[in-house]
């Protein structure tokens, strides 16, 4: 048996992290703590995991709500990984398919999210398995 719940306290939080830092490797416990909190804060972050039989974490995902001209009301996935020892064992999409799940639910009828040009496994999920259509490149110039 499973479980995904969605991470509110700090406490499920920093339990988050073990898992979170395999993606976000730039971050450190204090500093993922404190985005996550201003980000629940400011802009309706949402993180969840899946909760493995043994109630350990084996993969996280973060979300929200967006409005943009060109999407209009949608869910972007800013976050999702899965342990290393523990992939390509469906956790990934049981996550993604709650992630859709939640954005029905909220009246939300498009989900969007972006991919490392290097993450050629997870392109091939997104667009195989999940059915999720490439439609644009995403540019960042740092200022």
């Amino acid at each position: 048996m499973f479980l995904i719940r969605e991470l509110e306290s700090t406490e499920d939080i920093v339990s988050a992290f073990q898992v979170m830092k395999h993606l976000r490797t730039h971050l450190d416990e204090e500093s993922y703590i404190a985005i996550v909190r201003q980000a629940q804060e400011k802009e309706n972050y949402r993180l969840a995991a899946y909760y493995d039989h043994n109630g350990k974490i084996v993969a996280v995902v973060g979300f929200m709500p967006m409005i943009t001209l060109y999407y209009g009301h949608y869910i972007w996935v800013c976050d999702l990984v899965t342990s290393p020892k523990e992939r390509s064992k469906g956790y990934g999409e049981q996550l993604l398919s709650y992630v859709h799940d939640w954005a029905k639910a909220n009246g939300y009828e498009k989900v969007a999210l972006s991919s490392g040009l290097q993450r050629e496994d997870a392109h091939r999920f997104y667009e195989e398995k999940m059915k999720y259509d490439k439609v644009s490149y995403v540019f960042l110039k740092n200022v």
